[in-house]
């Protein structure tokens, strides 16, 4: 399965189109978790572009990023919070993490059974995940111009029994992106107006799903033994990675 490449995605919440997808899904981000007080927040996948939001409240917010998309540095403004790792050996300590949101990962992840558990792992006994993926009735994943075109879609169903399978509880959950996904410039117009429709009138055909899980904490006894592998250090990103999209004097 082959992922959207971070320049790629940077470029795509970059661009008009993009800059209304981010508007929609950080509005319907927040009503799930409207209070991040002193939690520890990680975002997983391609997740910076929601994560700003957090960081007046947070104790803490880090992004990783997998080995196979590659990493940028994030945030611009301060010192890099974004690292590239490996999703089936988190570098962090068991129970270390409060709330984790995932976009842009589930979808293009092969090893999903391996990449949930360690996510349980490294949250809290109280912590909660928030995935993000392309729905299996809506259009957005039948179209390759936007970042949700790619990987498996899910319906609330499917995504319901697989984090049922890995120990968590999946709560509360939304949809997003009822409008067209298209970047004329009408359509980005009239977007919000779609989504207070699609809201009320036709809530299974949206473009994404949000579910939110909790950790199951009686589910285990203790952590599998290939999970007590020594760890990798996170590796920073001091630059935008560099792909066979750009080349060394072009990338900025």
């Amino acid at each position: 399965m082959i992922r959207p490449d971070v320049i790629d995605l940077r470029n795509f919440y970059h661009s008009p189109f993009g800059q209304v997808v981010r508007s929609i899904l950080r509005r319907k981000i927040r009503l799930m978790w409207p209070d991040v007080t002193n939690f520890r927040v990680l975002g997983m996948g391609y997740a910076t572009p929601y994560l700003n939001a957090f960081r007046s409240e947070a104790e803490r917010v880090i992004a990783f990023m997998p080995l196979q998309q590659g990493v940028i540095q994030w945030p611009r403004d301060s010192e890099g919070l974004s690292g590239l790792v490996d999703e089936n050996m988190l570098p962090l300590e068991d129970a270390s993490v409060d709330r984790l949101i995932w976009v842009h990962g589930l979808e293009n992840t092969t090893d999903i059974d391996d990449v949930l558990q360690e996510i349980w792992r490294v949250l809290t006994s109280t912590g909660k995940l928030l995935v993000v993926v392309p729905s299996r009735r809506g259009l957005w994943a039948r179209t390759e111009n936007n970042p949700f075109g790619h990987g498996h879609p899910y319906s609330d169903k499917q995504l319901n029994r697989l984090l049922r399978n890995n120990m968590f509880t999946p709560g509360e959950r939304h949809g997003a992106l009822y409008m067209l996904p298209s970047k004329l410039r009408l359509n980005l117009k009239v977007a919000q107006t779609f989504e207070r429709m699609g809201e009320k009138w036709w809530r299974r055909f949206s473009g994404v799903r949000l579910m939110e899980a909790e950790k199951q904490v009686y589910a285990v006894a203790e952590v599998p033994e290939r999970k007590k592998r020594r760890r990798p250090v996170i590796v920073q990103a001091a630059r935008p990675a560099i792909t066979r999209h750009e080349s060394p004097s072009s990338s900025k």
